[in-house]
């Protein structure tokens, strides 16, 4: 398989993984009507490790995972789910959802640093450009699709960052398990571990909940938030980890809000503005300047060729 090939099965994993999210991202709010944030992602949770589960065991060949890679999975799923879900959605309570969506457009960016601390990411004017282009259109979609004058709350802010914070450490410091595992064995344990660690912070809100409220739309959006937001997207985005880098990777966070923007122009609940347009324009570019950047390799490969014209 060529490089470029697998490139464009990255991009097409990333691509189709985001446009689930943000298609879940009014059907989840609209479930949050009913159910609790908490009780939601403890479905997403319990939901993915159990297909994941399935998959798994239908598999003919099973993958085995030593006790040191079961751990590092675990930590995986606290700053993949776990940390990330849990304060993401504590700080969405205590501030609104434009200055949560503005916040979560810093992934990118923060991925961007780690990718350079970490895993010694070239970080070149072209890289940083890109995410700063993708990053002023995913900024003013959402400015510009708001007319709130509620303002947010600094510490819900904080909350946000701190979860985008804890999905890059994740993007970049378990990146090589993409690469040993397939991304059904990746998922069903960061799934497991993520479910054994959240269950029982909501398991209180399960045993007093009115299940008799519960309608058939309903249970249709904890179904999709289940198989299409959490089976399908982790199972693509995982797999996407391992044909492209944390950075690129990240720039699809991106797509979210034009997602939810063009869904909810679809739904008749908003209207297609040269705003927009723009917007969609930047982050389009800003994934093409990313992906068009040196990697790591290839910075090494051009300092060797260099180095050998120079030794003659």
């Amino acid at each position: 398989m060529t490089g470029s090939e697998t490139s464009w099965r990255g991009h097409a994993c990333a691509f189709l993984a985001t446009l689930m999210w943000g298609v879940m991202a009014p059907l989840a709010k609209d479930a949050m009507t009913v159910f609790s944030p908490f009780m939601l992602t403890a479905f997403r949770m319990a939901g993915g490790a159990l297909l994941f589960w399935l998959v798994s065991i239908a598999m003919r060949k099973q993958e085995h995972v030593p006790a040191k890679d079961l751990v590092r999975l675990f930590f995986a799923g606290l700053f993949a789910f776990v940390f990330n879900q849990g304060l993401f959605l504590t700080g969405l309570s205590m501030t609104t959802p434009v200055d949560a969506a503005i916040v979560t457009t810093m992934l990118p960016i923060i991925t961007l640093i780690f990718a350079a601390v970490w895993l010694r990411e070239p970080l070149t004017g072209l890289k940083a450009a890109g995410v700063f282009v993708g990053f002023a259109g995913a900024l003013t979609l959402v400015v510009t699709s708001t007319d709130s004058a509620v303002g947010g709350n600094y510490k819900g802010d904080l909350l946000c960052l701190l979860a985008q914070t804890s999905f890059a450490v994740y993007l970049t410091l378990f990146k090589d398990l993409s690469h040993k595992y397939s991304s059904i064995t990746m998922n069903k344990w960061i799934f497991t571990f993520s479910m054994l660690c959240y269950i029982p912070v909501s398991g209180g809100q399960f045993m007093e909940f009115d299940w008799s409220n519960v309608g058939v739309q309903d249970w249709m959006e904890v179904g999709y938030v289940v198989l299409f937001g959490s089976f399908f997207a982790y199972l693509l985005y995982v797999a996407s980890q391992s044909y492209l880098r944390p950075t690129v990777v990240a720039m699809y966070n991106y797509l979210q809000p034009i997602t939810a923007s063009l869904l909810a122009v679809a739904m008749g609940m908003a209207v297609f503005t040269w705003h927009k347009a723009i917007a969609i324009l930047l982050v389009f570019a800003g994934v093409y300047i990313v992906t068009h950047s040196k990697s790591r390799e290839e910075v090494n490969k051009e300092k060797r060729l260099k180095n050998r014209t120079e030794n003659g």
